[in-house]
């Protein structure tokens, strides 16, 4: 009888892996089609029990399926049933934001000594890249192995930013972990600061208000903001604020304190500062104490915005359900807001020659 030798486990262990790997399934089927005619595609990733589901429209994560302790699955990613709703939308849900996440003050900002004037889309100011930012592009999409690829090429001058800049995400989903890995190249010098702008409820998606819900935030410094929303280019510990959650917290606790940031933003709608310097770090966590589903976010970028859904105006998303006033919460990792106007803040600057390149992990798990 022939027996297994130990000097053979390392690669079975290399072959069990990628067996592990070659399970996540993706399929591409149609979503529908842009008002011009053009077929807008999605992606479905499913690994095991988990499943996320890519549209070409603007980069979207539409989907995520997940377990919960007993096994009952529930979308918890707000959105639409098909493009059109998308293409209606005003709220980001899901898109990859671009050219820059966040607010830039009064739409300009100057570089090389040169201005940029941007469009406006936020009272004076330009939030996500303008009114036809990346979320409202339509990107080429590709499968590849675990996942998608999806490439947009934004040209010199598209929404005032300088510089023809080609954009690479890929999305991948390998057991609990659906992963966001962002390149990008430029032929002219300009700013860049990318994100996915997913709206999250662990209890799933249309099932209410996420104020009993907890979050854990691993910083110990905001960037405090002024009325418009804007960085006062200051840092500020949270330690003693209503923005300390250094551990599991319900999300309800405080979002009503008299606190003039969070009346700013009618809520929580603050960049963290992340102390990673460009390292993969564990950011941010959510749990569903009814559910039991945890969310975990890691990345290498230096911040995480965190957003509860302030604005949310009962828009109708997934099968007919009302979206109303903080009935999700966004983790943007990214650069901080308004770099440019900061030069005391992190460069979000890219030339020529060089290469962004960013992670950011959303990983799922139960507890």
């Amino acid at each position: 009888m022939l027996r297994p030798s130990f000097l053979a486990l390392p690669f079975l262990l290399v072959l069990l892996a990628t067996v592990s790997h070659a399970m996540t399934n993706v399929k591409k089927e149609s979503f529908g089609k842009m008002p011009d005619g053009r077929d807008v595609d999605i992606y479905t990733l499913k690994d095991g029990n988990l499943e996320a589901r890519i549209t070409t429209y603007g980069g979207r994560l539409v989907s995520v399926i997940a377990p919960d302790r007993n096994g009952k699955t529930a979308d918890v990613i707000l959105g639409f049933d098909n493009v059109d709703g998308y293409l209606k939308d005003t709220s980001s849900f899901g898109s990859l934001v671009g050219r820059y996440a966040g607010r830039i003050a009064n739409a300009t900002f100057t570089l090389d000594g040169n201005a940029y004037n941007l469009p406006k889309n936020d009272g004076p100011n330009t939030l996500h890249g303008g009114p036809e930012n990346f979320g409202k592009q339509l990107w080429a999409g590709k499968e590849i192995p675990n996942g998608v690829e999806l490439t947009y090429v934004s040209k010199d001058g598209e929404a005032g930013f300088p510089g023809t800049l080609t954009t690479t995400v890929r999305y991948t989903l390998v057991g609990h972990d659906l992963k966001m890995e962002y390149n990008a190249t430029t032929d002219k010098d300009t700013v860049l600061n990318l994100t996915n702008h997913a709206y999250f409820n662990l209890a799933g998606e249309g099932s209410g208000d996420i104020l009993k819900q907890e979050v854990k935030i691993n910083a110990d410094q905001v960037i405090p903001v002024n009325s418009g929303l804007i960085p006062t280019g200051k840092l500020a510990p949270v330690a003693g604020t209503p923005f300390d959650f250094k551990k599991l917290t319900p999300i309800g606790k405080n979002i009503d304190a008299q606190d003039e940031q969070l009346k700013y933003g009618i809520g929580y709608d603050m960049p963290y500062v992340l102390d990673n310097k460009g390292k993969m770090v564990a950011a941010a966590e959510a749990y569903d104490s009814a559910s039991g589903r945890v969310l975990e976010v890691l990345t290498d970028q230096p911040s995480v915005h965190f957003y509860t859904g302030n604005h949310m105006d009962g828009s109708i998303g997934k099968g007919g359900h009302k979206y109303a006033f903080r009935n999700a919460y966004c983790f943007e990792a990214q650069h901080y807001p308004d770099s440019p106007n900061h030069p005391n803040f992190p460069s979000t600057e890219l030339k020529p020659g060089e290469k962004f390149h960013g992670v950011t992990i959303y990983r799922f798990t139960i507890r």
